[in-house]
């Protein structure tokens, strides 16, 4: 089938071999087009003091043009995160990575608020039309082995998230601060052009009725199985406060962080900026297991947030990448636990909406909070309003935390 034919939801009419990748390839290319839209979509981290300065933007103005991205994602996945059922895999990633290279050229050329948040937005628009896309494909890769497919999802996923800012760092360095990271990037968007254009496409698993096959992607209610449903809530919240705390070091942290090591480095800032989800990140190679797994792993969060705010009262680096690193691992070990029981019990047909759903909450946290953030520092000052959003963050985690462990003792005694 061509991509057209697919985006159509048409039969092809004549035939096109394409490349019959091994199932080896096509793991790759689904986790690395996720990968690589979530490295764009970040990369902007460690250059928003840059483009605070050129602009004349504000820390709201910052967290504007961060929350315009998450909410343009939350959206699409609200609207089309059922896409990929019918149009298909292929067809829904090459999609997103058109619509993410829209987005960097327009962030990379932005000479004010408005173009700086629609870039943002595009870029959002495309990571959700990978997201369940990438996660549902992983799992009809490896239809035996279902934990591992979740586990190469949230790999690339927080991968990629970790990945941007330090990225971005690097390649600001270059002439063109805040428009190199972006041309290097679309090159290599437009590079995974190829393999997805040339790859024999499977059918899509729910194709559209012949007569009228767009009614298909029409927004629908999500609906999540009974035995399913306190799996995906407990999912959603570990998924909505990780993502309220990797939201604030993706937007505000930079400089924040800057101020407790005392550095102007844009590499540094964007390693530091990045910390949290590079932990969270290789978390997802360690196979935790035992009840009590998640409950610890919000504890170890909740507590390490807090360390966050000591590490800028007692102005020590060393505490800041300790805290760091430490929320990570927690965060990522629990996350883990909970986003696993939910897509094993999720039935196969309806895998790539509820996970849509699953994330349209979790990104939710990178986005209300945060501007709740932003707006809080143009009040108060940065270092009380950190100060009060990780206390806020460290509640939150030793609640959920609780209602884990309660849950936990429950199951001991059946």
């Amino acid at each position: 089938m061509t991509v057209f034919s697919e985006l159509r939801m048409r039969p092809a009419t004549a035939g096109r071999a394409g490349w019959d990748a091994s199932t080896t390839a096509r793991l790759v290319i689904a986790g690395t087009v996720i990968f690589t839209l979530l490295v764009g979509a970040n990369l902007a981290t460690p250059l928003y003091p840059l483009l605070q300065a050129r602009l004349g933007l504000s820390s709201f103005g910052i967290t504007v043009a961060f929350a315009s991205y998450v909410l343009a994602l939350v959206s699409t996945l609200m609207l089309a995160g059922h896409w990929s059922d019918h149009i298909g895999r292929r067809a829904a990633l090459i999609l997103a990575v058109v619509v993410g290279l829209a987005g960097g050229w327009i962030f990379a050329h932005a000479d004010d608020l408005a173009a700086l948040s629609a870039g943002r937005a595009l870029q959002g628009v495309g990571v959700a039309l990978a997201t369940g896309a990438s996660a549902a494909a992983l799992r009809e890769l490896l239809p035996t082995r279902p934990e591992w497919a979740s586990r190469f999802t949230l790999l690339a996923s927080a991968g990629g998230v970790a990945a941007g800012p330090a990225i971005g760092g690097l390649l600001s360095t270059l002439p063109g601060h805040t428009t190199a990271p972006y041309y290097v990037h679309s090159a290599l968007l437009a590079a995974l052009l190829v393999p997805l254009y040339l790859l024999q496409a499977r059918p899509a698993i729910m194709p559209g009725d012949g007569a009228s096959p767009f009614k298909a992607l029409a927004p629908r209610r999500p609906s999540v199985s009974t035995e399913a449903r306190g799996a995906f809530w407990l999912a959603a919240a570990v998924g909505f406060l990780s993502f309220s705390v990797f939201g604030f070091c993706l937007s505000l942290a930079p400089g924040y962080f800057a101020q407790i090591v005392d550095a102007e480095s844009r590499p540094v800032i964007g390693a530091l900026a990045g910390l949290t989800l590079g932990a969270s990140a290789l978390s997802q190679l360690l196979r935790a297991r035992g009840r009590y797994v998640v409950p610890a792993g919000l504890a170890v969060l909740g507590v390490s947030v807090l360390l966050l705010a000591a590490s800028a009262a007692w102005d020590s680096p060393l505490l800041l990448v300790a805290a760091s690193i430490c929320a990570g691992l927690g965060q990522g070990v629990a996350f883990c636990v909970v986003f696993n029981d939910v897509a094993a019990k999720v039935e196969s047909a309806h895998h790539a909406q509820v996970i849509s759903t699953v994330y349209v909450i979790t990104y939710l946290g990178s986005a209300v909070p945060v501007l709740g953030l932003g707006w809080a520092t143009a009040v108060f000052g940065l270092a009380a309003s950190v100060t009060g959003f990780v206390v806020l963050c460290g509640a939150a985690s030793f609640a959920i935390a609780a209602l884990a462990l309660r849950t936990a003792v429950r199951g001991a005694r059946r």
